[in-house]
């Protein structure tokens, strides 16, 4: 029997979800091919994945999937790797160099333009390189490590989550795990259920920031912060709620075709 595809993300947020694929039995049980998220999503739209962490709001985009329950990279406070990054007034950007890598993030910044910013910027995409971007365009948005690692001295910076959880009073979800009908099982969301609880142990989390730090150029413990405390990982309800009410407003605001309705593969439990 052939090995499902899965379609992950080489950011450090999805460390903890991959942990038993990286270090487990998993990267004998599943053939993983490391993108970024939007990438993912065009693989599961081309059928040359089975399973795909994607953007929230690339999943009204894909047909014959289903959200793999439980898991999410959320946050229910600063995220502090979806940032945008401006020289100028918020109300006053007219063009915002973009990092379109996560489809969610640049949706979640039309968003909040068209509800509470008071502007409504051109949006140029553009290699995540903070100097270029904000030396041709008013802001940027920079999206995962190169969030994490950007040098944002002398410009006004805001977490995209902090703000979304200000406004509404809801947690945000940037990404979920999603299966094609035809692969769902008890059995692949109890394998990637499993992943993320292993991969979220005091140990592990140690173990990540040890492999992320040299790659990164962050110190271990900022690391650990960030996992811990800065990425939540469970789709709860709390998560769906903010989720069903990102989708309303990305609808309204154009960033997304409409609202789609979430479908669930079986849970275990």
């Amino acid at each position: 029997m052939s090995r499902l595809r899965v379609s992950a993300i080489s950011f450090l947020n999805t460390a903890p979800l991959m942990w038993d694929f990286d270090h487990g039995e998993l990267r004998r049980k599943y053939q993983v091919e490391y993108t970024v998220p939007a990438a993912c999503a065009e693989m599961l739209r081309q059928g040359m994945a089975d399973i795909g962490i994607i953007p929230v709001a690339a999943y009204g985009t894909i047909p014959d999937i289903q959200v793999i329950p439980g898991i999410a990279i959320a946050a229910k406070g600063p995220v502090s790797s979806i940032l945008l990054v401006t020289k100028v007034p918020v109300e006053e950007i007219r063009r915002v160099a973009a990092d379109t890598s996560s489809r969610s993030s640049v949706a979640l910044l039309k968003v909040l333009f068209a509800n509470w910013y008071g502007a409504s910027p051109e949006f140029v995409p553009m290699e995540p390189k903070l100097d270029r971007m904000v030396a041709e365009c008013d802001a940027a948005l920079l999206i995962g490590d190169p969030a994490l690692k950007a040098d944002t001295t002398g410009y006004e910076v805001r977490d995209l989550a902090t703000e979304w959880v200000q406004f509404t009073g809801k947690p945000f979800v940037f990404a979920f795990w999603v299966v094609r009908k035809g692969a769902a099982s008890a059995e692949v969301v109890r394998d990637f259920q499993a992943s993320r609880d292993n991969g979220l142990m005091p140990q592990n989390l140690e173990k990540t920031a040890r492999e992320w730090s040299v790659r990164l150029g962050l110190s271990e413990a900022a690391i650990i912060s960030y996992l811990r405390d800065n990425i939540f990982y469970q789709l709860d309800a709390e998560c769906l709620a903010g989720l069903k009410l990102f989708y309303r407003y990305a609808a309204e605001a154009g960033a997304i075709p409409g609202i789609p309705e979430l479908t669930f593969a079986a849970d275990p439990m």
